[in-house]
């Protein structure tokens, strides 16, 4: 996938890695960026930066997320790369249980990691088979491969953004299209409360870093991009031995619980350490 010359649509592409991704996309060369968020402001303001284009919507609605494809189709020309990137956590939240967070929490991250993706991807296939040509980059997260301790919701949506990509990829290679998955681990954004996009925190990359991997991953024509080298290693250890895994986890849980006991549990995997 070449970047010069592309028309591209970023979801949630008015802060974190999104913005970031706009930006280094332009740098790159890209014909024209969309940039959808539903902060209408702050989506003008990252167009106006790369010179694109700003649309406000809920990427939960599969009619709006449709009437963009085809009026971006119709009266600017051919998608060459849709990122569906929009996302969020919640946290399990009081008493801590897999299951403690409400079925509006649960069903809001079904429909913006999950379903966002399969509207996206409805809404682009006709224009992406007809010209044998596209290519999905769907943002999921090394929680989907991994998981997440003190968010359940998020780990499981996440896991099946990238059971989704998989299918895509599978059914639409001989199609002429190309998918690809962002699976980074924490990044500097608002997600973990670092929106200033800086880190001095080892582990913790910056939206440009991350924005980086994703141009060579997809120059490269990778399917999985993972911007921390340490999340290949993890999720081969963990098909190794399943057992060992849970086990690994199930102390590191430990461990969050007795540093900080009043506020859940939200430490990257990376932090695991090896336990028998």
């Amino acid at each position: 996938m070449k970047i010069k010359d592309s028309r591209i649509i970023i979801t949630g592409g008015a802060a974190g890695i999104g913005a970031a991704l706009a930006r280094r996309f332009h740098q790159a060369g890209a014909k024209q960026i969309i940039i959808v968020d539903h902060e209408a402001k702050a989506a003008e303001y990252i167009a106006a930066e790369v010179g694109g284009l700003s649309v406000s919507i809920d990427v939960c609605n599969e009619q709006a997320l449709k009437e963009l494809v085809d009026r971006i189709e119709l009266e600017e020309g051919a998608i060459d790369l849709f990122v569906s990137n929009a996302g969020t956590g919640k946290g399990d939240g009081e008493p801590w249980w897999a299951t403690s967070a409400s079925n509006d929490d649960w069903q809001l991250l079904w429909q913006l990691h999950v379903m966002a993706h399969v509207y996206a991807a409805r809404a682009c296939l006709p224009y992406f088979i007809n010209r044998q040509s596209g290519w999905f980059l769907n943002t999921a997260s090394a929680a989907g491969l991994l998981n997440q301790i003190g968010d359940a919701a998020y780990s499981t949506t996440k896991h099946a953004a990238i059971g989704f990509a998989e299918s895509l990829a599978i059914t639409h290679g001989d199609d002429g299209i190309g998918v690809s998955v962002l699976a980074p681990q924490a990044v500097a954004t608002g997600l973990i409360g670092m929106a200033n996009g800086k880190s001095d925190i080892a582990g913790v990359l910056t939206p440009e870093q991350v924005a980086q991997c994703v141009v060579e991953g997809l120059e490269r024509g990778d399917f999985m991009i993972l911007p921390h080298s340490e999340v290949k290693k993890f999720f081969t250890a963990k098909a190794e031995n399943y057992n060992r895994w849970v086990g690994g986890m199930r102390k590191l849980r430990r461990q969050s619980i007795a540093l900080n006991p009043e506020s859940g549990i939200r430490l990257p995997v990376s932090q695991l350490k090896e336990s028998k």
